[in-house]
């Protein structure tokens, strides 16, 4: 059996020349990387649990974890996608068209998919984990225990830890290019609100609750604003902050608008279960979801 180090070489090599896929060899790669990733043997980051230091937010603040992205994984899905053809694949009434099946074998896996729910191979559920009529795409990792809600999406590669709610009609956005760059986090025992969008790499730590609404992109200003002084992080939200949509005054040419920001209004408590600390946070700061 092919080594990580051996497909990933493979894969590189194809990447970089795509006339290598002509080859057997760099085509099996591929082929095998995907189905490794569908199995969940491989994924496309991983958590280094070293603390690092400094990183986004104030000066000196530790980061809790750092997420180590595969890009060699995320090259193969792309070269996947280029070596698959359109074909009809009909389940029960429904009839689709598309390059990438559908995932199989679900009852073996113990993991639930509500109709009209849709995982992509290539795409990974722990036991226990449930998919409403939502949406998981190729390249994602969710959790045991983890509920993919009504009308949510969960992005190409997103990584979806355990214990995570994403309630109705969250968008979790996909990051499939450039290879390198970090997909969506969402840490273990996260609770996400209705139509809150994540997107562009950010990552969202540990029993953190997003309100209702609340839409994280790279360059959204994450302002802490329980202290004296507010706290600014951007593409991370730290564990167990309970945020909420805001907006702040900003100055151009015509005049003065509010654009939009995301605020920390307080913590869930560590020394709580997190059931009961999920619903103080609710309770307690009053937010929606």
């Amino acid at each position: 059996m092919a080594t990580d180090e051996s497909l990933k070489s493979l894969v590189e090599a194809a990447f970089r020349d795509r006339e290598l896929l002509r080859s057997p060899a760099h085509e099996a790669a591929v082929l095998r990387t995907i189905e490794r990733l569908d199995q969940g043997e491989l994924r496309v980051a991983e958590r280094d649990t070293a603390p690092q230091a400094g990183g986004e937010g104030a000066a000196g603040e530790v980061a809790a974890h750092r997420w180590v992205t595969h890009a060699w994984i995320k090259e193969a899905i792309l070269l996947y996608f280029a070596l698959r053809s359109m074909s009809v694949m009909e389940v029960g009434p429904f009839e689709f068209h598309d390059k990438i099946p559908l995932k199989r074998g679900l009852d073996k896996a113990g993991v639930r998919v509500v109709p009209p729910g849709t995982v992509r191979y290539g795409a990974f559920l722990e036991q226990g984990a449930i998919v409403m009529p939502g949406y998981v795409n190729i390249g994602a990792w969710v959790g045991s225990g983890s509920m993919v809600d009504t009308w949510a999406t969960v992005g190409s590669c997103a990584q979806i830890g355990r214990g995570v709610h994403l309630a109705g009609g969250v968008g979790i956005g996909g990051v499939l290019e450039p290879p390198g760059a970090r997909p969506v986090i969402i840490e273990d025992g996260v609770f996400v609100g209705s139509r809150v969008i994540v997107v562009e790499g950010v990552v969202v730590e540990e029993e953190a609750v997003l309100g209702a609404g609340v839409v994280l992109t790279a360059s959204t200003a994450i302002l802490d604003v329980t202290g004296p002084e507010v706290v600014e992080h951007r593409g991370r939200v730290p564990a167990r902050s309970v945020v909420i949509p805001g907006t702040r005054p900003k100055r151009f040419p015509a005049g003065e608008f509010s654009i939009p920001c995301a605020l920390i209004i307080g913590k869930r408590s560590e020394a709580t279960d997190r059931k009961v600390s999920l619903n103080a946070a609710l309770r307690d700061f009053a937010v929606p979801v």
